[in-house]
């Protein structure tokens, strides 16, 4: 499997030096050269797999000449070993059709741990068998740190820098990021936005001389190999409610795109996939663009859903390379509008082509809390904010009531009180065993000012374990 970037000016790269390499050099993010495509009948043999069997099927073509079966084998069961319910992802009704797919009983209680742990698995693997040390230096709305690392805390030879936007992460968020203790492990609250966090983590990969000669890896959902992992779970709802015989339609509350683009890859492999809603928060340039065809940047708000709160969708651009027919040029320029002006719009057909698959809705604070509420009384589950977002978005934008919609559940409840309280649900949360002891532990962090020299200046003094590169 060979992977080319979304920009067409960077050499096509293997499985491994991809998962390394993070950000392509012409600044675009890598994708399969060819995407794997599976028949009807290979699908449905897959009905009852164990996830880790599962998982193998689905992603054995992307590593295919990077790593040996046997050891991939290993690698995904140990990744899925750890999480806390035996089914990996259940699905939980809420009524006749309805369904939330629970991404969250992995170590961190989100979605991302469903690929991070499997990262820092790989990336164990790859840098031990080429005997080379690397620096992670990665931006988070919130639930990408903490699954960064727990994924990578015991990876030797890996320095982990995480960047969130100080004070705009929940508590828990904060906590669960600033409570783990390593030689190798660095959280940085940066004094502005996520989109900020995230522009300085590009910066940084397109020039990386700060480090002395150390590799930057990205943890991101602009590596590949987070994206990869995604698509088993598509694949996994579909099969426990009746695929691929009949279609299902997903709803995902998203900010980058990442997770929603790993369902349209899965569509696009063969699995049978109606409808795909971009679900989102006040933060809306997605449901802006997938409703009337406008990219355009706005300030940044903070909501109560908070992983969602991004302006700048990086996984955007893998989208808008297929719909351009896969031209780099022709991303690279519309990138470069965007970059300089701010916004752009795309050719009218390439719009309506996105819209056969996509439709979107952007959620307020007090809807998501209405939908909280509502969906407690009518079932006794309770949501989180980003959840409940992907629930609105469900049911006002449905194209179907014959086909099962399947909500993506991203995060524990647990992580925002605020939005529960807000709610007015009045359930005590309760945090699991294993973090029980959560706001009692002491905390490590460093703030730093909205500067990218700063913010490299620190990674260059405090990498390879404490010691300056």
């Amino acid at each position: 499997m060979r992977y080319i970037s979304t920009r067409g000016q960077a050499p096509a790269l293997n499985f491994e030096d991809v998962l390394l390499a993070g950000l392509a050099t012409d600044g675009g993010l890598y994708v399969p050269e060819n995407l794997p495509r599976f028949t009807q009948e290979e699908i449905a043999s897959w009905t009852g797999l164990p996830y880790h069997e599962l998982a193998f099927r689905v992603m054995r073509p992307f590593v295919t000449g990077s790593i040996p079966d046997a050891d991939f084998k290993k690698i995904l069961e140990e990744t899925y070993g750890v999480f806390s319910h035996n089914a990996i992802a259940p699905l939980r009704q809420l009524n006749g059709n309805e369904w939330v797919m629970e991404l969250f009983h992995g170590p961190t209680l989100a979605f991302k741990d469903f690929a991070l742990q499997l990262l820092g698995r790989l990336l164990d693997y790859v840098l031990q068998k080429r005997g080379e040390r690397v620096v992670i230096v990665g931006a988070t709305s919130g639930d990408t740190g903490s699954a960064a690392i727990e994924g990578c805390k015991h990876c030797d030879n890996v320095d982990i820098f995480i960047l969130h936007p100080h004070n705009r992460v929940s508590e828990v968020q904060r906590r669960q990021m600033t409570t783990i203790f390593g030689d190798n492990i660095h959280n940085i609250a940066i004094e502005g936005n996520f989109d900020d966090c995230q522009e300085m983590v590009k910066a940084s990969f397109a020039d990386q001389s700060f480090l002395k000669g150390t590799r930057l890896v990205a943890v991101n959902s602009i590596n590949w190999a987070r994206i990869m992992a995604q698509i088993v779970y598509y694949f996994h709802a579909a099969l426990q409610l009746g695929g691929p015989a009949r279609s299902v339609s997903f709803s995902v509350p998203t900010g980058n795109f990442g997770d929603i683009f790993a369902g349209y890859l899965a569509r696009n492999m063969g699995l049978p996939i109606n409808q795909l809603i971009v679900a989102t928060n006040r933060n809306d340039i997605l449901h802006r663009f997938m409703s009337g065809n406008q990219y355009v940047k706005e300030t940044l708000h903070a909501t109560l859903s908070p992983s969602m709160d991004i302006m700048v969708s990086s996984n955007f651009e893998r989208l808008l390379f297929d719909l351009h027919g896969r031209n780099g040029a022709a991303i690279a320029g519309l990138m470069d509008s965007f970059r300089q002006g701010g916004g752009f719009s795309v050719e009218p057909e390439r719009w309506t082509e996105a819209r056969k698959l996509f439709d979107s809705l952007a959620v307020d604070d007090e809807q998501t809390c209405e939908t909280i509420a509502e969906v407690f009384e009518q079932s006794g589950e309770l949501l989180d904010p980003h959840t409940a977002i992907g629930v609105r978005a469900a049911r006002e934008c449905r194209r179907s009531l014959d086909i099962p919609m399947v909500i993506l559940g991203t995060a524990h409840p647990v992580k925002f009180p605020e939005a529960v309280e807000k709610a007015g649900v009045g359930k005590a949360l309760e945090l699991p065993a294993h973090l029980s002891d959560l706001f009692e532990r002491d905390e490590r962090c460093t703030v730093l000012p909205n500067d990218l020299k700063a913010v490299q200046a620190f990674v260059s003094q405090h990498g390879n374990r404490g010691k300056p590169l």
